[in-house]
């Protein structure tokens, strides 16, 4: 047992350094690494290949460095929250962090219906048409989260062995696709003609918003940085994880991404399970159909551990906002045995459910979870703005060079602009896109209303918290100010 902390102690002081390099590599790739942004882009055509290469160059190196950086220069609880209010104070910090917490209840529902419609597949090809079932996907979406907040609540020291076991079981079923693609193309050919030419994006409506998606994929590397004081020595492991792991995603998304489009035709993959159907397809082919529900047993696994990093990480964020007493004051109180912010993470699951029930109203499966997708996309999109503008305005400070342990985006100011440019550029744009409606949709009226009138909503709302947060911290102040003026 752990005594409970009094109550004038400061919560962060009681978290606990449970992460090493190991951990936080495995946690970049549950975090940023999803099947399912893979079968979206092999559904979407040849085209994608180059978009992956695209983005991976003009994004996620620029953004990995920014990212290696900050969380060197700046090694503190709540990340992206932390780095904001360095940059330009408490209220675009607030609303940074708020942004980035409030995504994650259109996040989860998207990423759970891909996660549990993938786990169908555990039943072999008969089972298949689970993935369309609109009762099962809702009822076991519900029960990955309960089982991912359950793991996070207990601590990290448990927790963590689902985001290591989810990076382990996110990357070996897309080796065991790129395998059996090999293999089946050797015996078969390719069912998707792939060329120097095809490759190449044909920009058309659907292209413009799949340009958003393939960003986004690219996301997750920050999202370990707000456990920063969680972590061992963060300055030299952070920089060791996000490059290693890095490199490992941007590789198996491209060379995935072609593995599924020699299985399959792009009109027959469904953007959810789509690397199932390629491995199912392929191990039948093989006769090694016990192949594809190992994989799916791995995935859903690697699923589990993608959900429990999120919910992780980013409810380490309004639980350093609520300790800065811009939140109700709850949200920063640790469990008294487990030490996690409990709180935060109770309601961040309880929201996450209520929007992902209804959201199946008034939509087709595919069109609620695009609705998802794109909602989360803009959301999220915020805080990366003031991450590409922080590392540019801190850049100026001068004790840039003079921290040990520290590493800086090569090329000195210039390099910073250069990165700090080019992910703000990309993920502006990103933000754009998101709103233009896919064939998906039903109805391009409702879709605009939805993401638009929803991101509106939790903005303004988050900015009430802020502002009744602010006036009771400056009360509070003012009446410690005029007990001491007494003394």
């Amino acid at each position: 047992m752990h005594p409970s902390p009094s109550p004038g102690t400061d919560q962060k002081q009681l978290l606990r350094r449970e992460l090493g390099v190991w951990d936080l590599l495995l946690f970049n790739i549950a975090a940023v690494l999803g099947p399912r942004w893979i079968a979206a882009a092999a559904h979407n055509g040849t085209s994608s290949i180059s978009l992956w290469m695209l983005a991976a160059v003009f994004f996620f190196v620029p953004t990995a460095l920014v990212i290696v950086e900050l969380s060197t220069r700046y090694p503190h609880e709540g990340g992206l929250y932390a780095w904001t209010k360095e940059a330009f104070g408490d209220f675009h910090g607030f609303v940074a962090g708020w942004c980035y917490w409030i995504y994650t209840f259109f996040y989860f529902p998207g990423l759970l219906l891909a996660s549990v419609a993938m786990s169908a597949y555990i039943g072999g090809p008969d089972w298949a048409w689970l993935g369309n079932n609109r009762t099962y996907l809702v009822l076991a979406s519900l029960v990955l989260l309960a089982i991912a907040v359950l793991l996070n609540i207990v601590g990290l020291n448990v927790g963590k062995w689902l985001q290591n076991a989810g990076g382990v079981g996110t990357y070996i079923p897309l080796l065991i696709l790129v395998v059996v693609a090999l293999l089946v193309y050797r015996q078969r050919g390719a069912a998707t003609e792939i060329t120097v030419h095809n490759i190449w994006p044909v920009w058309n409506w659907s292209t413009v918003n799949f340009w958003a998606q393939i960003a986004f994929a690219f996301t997750g590397l920050e999202l370990a940085s707000a456990m920063s004081e969680e972590v061992k020595n963060p300055q030299r492991n952070f920089p060791r994880a996000v490059f290693g792991s890095g490199v490992l995603i941007a590789v198996i998304y491209i060379v995935g991404t072609i593995g599924v489009l020699l299985l399959l035709k792009p009109e027959d993959i469904n953007v959810h399970n789509g690397v199932f159907q390629a491995i199912s397809s392929g191990s039948t082919i093989l006769g090694l159909t016990w192949l594809g529900v190992i994989a799916a047993l791995l995935v859903t696994v690697g699923n589990a551990g993608g959900v429990g990093a999120t919910v992780a990480g980013v409810s380490r964020v309004p639980f350093v906002v609520g300790v800065d007493r811009y939140l109700p004051s709850w949200f920063g109180k640790l469990h008294p045995r487990w030490r996690t912010p409990h709180f935060a993470i109770l309601l961040q699951a309880a929201i996450s459910a209520a929007v992902l029930i209804l959201s199946q109203f008034y939509e087709t499966v595919r069109g609620a979870y695009q609705s998802l997708v794109d909602l989360a996309i803009i959301i999220y999109f915020v805080p990366f703005l003031y991450m590409y503008a922080s590392v540019i305005k801190l850049n100026y400070r001068r004790d840039r060079t003079a921290r040990a342990g520290v590493v800086l985006i090569p090329g000195g100011r210039i390099g910073v602009w250069v990165a700090g440019v080019l992910g703000f550029a990309v993920t502006a744009l990103s933000i754009g896109l998101a709103l233009v409606p896919t064939a998906d949709v039903k109805s391009a009226l409702v879709f605009e209303l939805k993401v638009v009138g929803a991101t509106l909503v939790s903005i303004l709302f988050g900015l009430v918290l802020y502002w009744r947060g602010a006036r009771k911290k400056a009360s509070g102040s003012e009446a410690v100010g005029s007990t001491r003026s007494l003394q």
